[in-house]
C-alpha cells in the first residue's frame, strides 16, 4: 500500500458511511419531527431535522475501525489510549450535542460539557508539550493540560459559532482539513517523523470524508443540518489534530532557515480557522459590551452581515470558502514555495476576496442613483414612484406611501436594462 492509498480508503468509507447514514436521519428527523422550532435569527424557513451530526460521527467510528485493520496505520493503533480517547470524547459531544438541537440546553451545562470532552483528549490523548517558537517548551504537565482544553474549546466553539448557513461548514472544513492534511504530508517528507504526523493526517482524511458525505444534503436549500452535534464534532477533530502536530513538531528539523516557515506550525493551525475564530471572537466581545452572556444568542454573525450586505446564501457561503482558500493554503505557501510566489497569491487573493465581498455595496449606489432617476406612474401617485432610500433617511418621503412591488428585485431589473439598453 502506497503512502496515500490507506488516506484515500479511510476517506471514502467516512464520505460513504455518511452520506447513507445522512440520508436515513433525515428520514427519521422527517417522520417523528425531531426539529427545533424556527428561532428568530435563523435564516432558513422550513423546519429542517439537525441529525446531521449523527450521521457523521458514524462515518467517522466505521472509518478509524477500517484504519485499524489496514497494515498501514499499525504505528497510529500501537498505542491505541489515544484514540479511543478520540472517539470516546466524539461520542460524548455528540450526545450532549443532539440533546441540545432537540431540547436547547442551557449554554453553561452545554460549555462544562466541552470541558470535559476536552479533558478526556487532553488526559488520555493528545498534548501541547511545546510551542513551535524558538524550540519553546511547555513548563508543566498541569500547564501543558489546561493551554490544550483551552484550545480545544475554543475551536469546538468557533466552528459552532460560524454554522449559520447551508453548507457552510462542511465546506470550510473540507478545504481546511485538506490544507492541513497536506501540511502534515510535507512534515513528514521534511523530517522524517510520522508517529504523531500519521494520527493529525488521519484525522484530517476522515474529517474531510465526513464533510463530504454530509455536503449533498447541506447545500442550499438544505435537507439537513448538522446541528451543534455536527459543528462541536468538527471543532473538537480539527482541534485535536492540530494540536497532535502544532504541540510536537521541532520547527529546526524542518530545514528551513527563513523566518516564516519556522513560525508556520503554529501560524496554520490558525490560518485554516481564520473566518471562524474571527466570527467567535467578534461575537464575544460584541456581547460582552452589550452586558450579555458571551453564549448568547443574536443575528449579528459575519455570516448574517454578510446576508444583510447583499449577498445571497450560496454566495455568502462562497465568499466564506474563498477567504478560508486564500488564508490557509496562502499560510502554506510559505512553506512549500518560494515567499514571493506565495505573498503574491496572498495579495491577489484578498483584494480578489474583498472585491466579491463588498460587491453589493456598489450594486446598492447603482440601484440609489437609478431610483433617484425614476419616473412616477402616469397617473402621479406618491406611492408609484420606485422606493429611494435616500428620501426616506432625509425624511422627504411619506412614510405611510405604499411601495409598489419588490423593491430591490425592480431596481436590479432597472439596473441591467440601464447596463445593457
Amino acid at each position: 500500500m502506497n503512502q496515500f492509498s490507506g488516506y484515500l480508503i479511510v476517506l471514502v468509507v467516512s464520505a460513504g458511511i455518511t452520506f447513507g447514514f445522512a440520508h436515513l436521519a433525515r428520514r427519521v428527523g422527517v417522520k417523528y419531527g425531531l426539529h427545533p422550532p424556527i428561532r428568530e435569527r435563523d435564516v432558513h424557513q422550513t423546519p429542517t431535522p439537525r441529525l446531521g451530526g449523527v450521521a457523521m460521527f458514524i462515518g467517522i467510528l466505521i472509518a478509524f475501525g477500517v484504519a485499524w485493520q489496514l497494515p498501514f496505520f499499525d504505528l497510529v493503533f500501537a498505542d491505541p489510549e489515544p484514540v479511543l480517547a478520540i472517539l470516546g470524547a466524539a461520542l460524548f459531544i455528540v450526545g450532549i450535542g443532539v440533546a441540545d438541537d432537540l431540547w436547547d440546553l442551557d449554554w453553561m451545562i452545554k460549555l462544562a460539557a466541552q470541558f470535559m470532552a476536552a479533558g478526556l483528549v487532553a488526559w488520555l490523548g493528545v498534548q501541547i508539550y511545546s510551542l513551535p517558537i524558538g524550540g519553546l517548551t511547555v513548563g508543566s504537565s498541569w500547564v501543558s493540560f489546561s493551554m490544550t482544553v483551552f484550545a480545544i474549546v475554543l475551536v469546538m466553539n468557533a466552528i459552532n459559532f460560524v454554522d449559520g448557513l447551508d453548507g457552510l461548514v462542511a465546506g470550510v472544513a473540507i478545504i481546511a482539513n485538506t490544507v492541513f492534511f497536506v501540511y502534515t504530508q510535507l512534515l513528514v517528507t521534511s523530517t522524517g517523523a510520522s508517529d504523531y504526523f500519521n494520527l493529525a493526517s488521519l484525522i484530517a482524511a476522515i474529517l474531510v470524508g465526513a464533510c463530504l458525505g454530509f455536503l449533498p444534503l447541506n447545500w442550499h436549500p438544505a435537507r439537513l443540518f448538522m446541528g451543534d452535534a455536527g459543528a462541536l464534532l468538527v471543532g473538537l477533530l480539527m482541534a485535536t489534530s492540530a494540536a497532535a502536530v502544532t504541540g510536537q513538531v521541532d520547527p529546526a528539523a524542518l530545514g528551513r532557515t527563513q523566518l516564516l516557515p519556522a513560525f508556520i506550525p503554529i501560524l496554520l493551525p490558525f490560518a485554516i480557522l481564520v473566518v471562524p475564530l474571527a466570527d467567535f471572537v467578534l461575537a464575544v466581545l460584541r456581547r460582552l459590551r452589550a452586558g450579555k452572556s458571551p453564549f448568547s444568542a443574536d443575528r449579528m454573525h459575519l455570516h448574517h452581515r454578510l446576508l444583510d450586505l447583499g449577498h445571497s446564501q450560496v454566495h455568502a457561503v462562497l465568499i466564506f470558502y474563498g477567504w478560508t482558500v486564500v488564508i490557509s493554503v496562502g499560510c502554506l505557501a510559505f512553506f512549500a514555495v518560494p515567499s514571493w510566489m506565495a505573498l503574491l497569491f496572498v495579495t491577489v487573493g484578498v483584494l480578489t476576496c474583498t472585491v466579491f465581498t463588498l460587491l453589493p455595496l456598489g450594486r446598492r449606489r447603482r440601484a440609489d442613483r437609478l431610483a433617484q432617476r425614476a419616473v412616477p406612474d402616469a397617473d402621479g401617485a406618491p406611492g408609484s414612484a420606485l422606493y429611494d432610500r435616500l428620501d426616506e433617511a432625509s425624511g422627504q418621503r411619506d412614510p405611510e406611501a405604499p411601495v409598489s412591488g419588490d423593491t430591490l428585485d425592480t431596481l436590479d431589473s432597472l439596473a441591467k436594462k440601464d447596463q445593457h439598453p
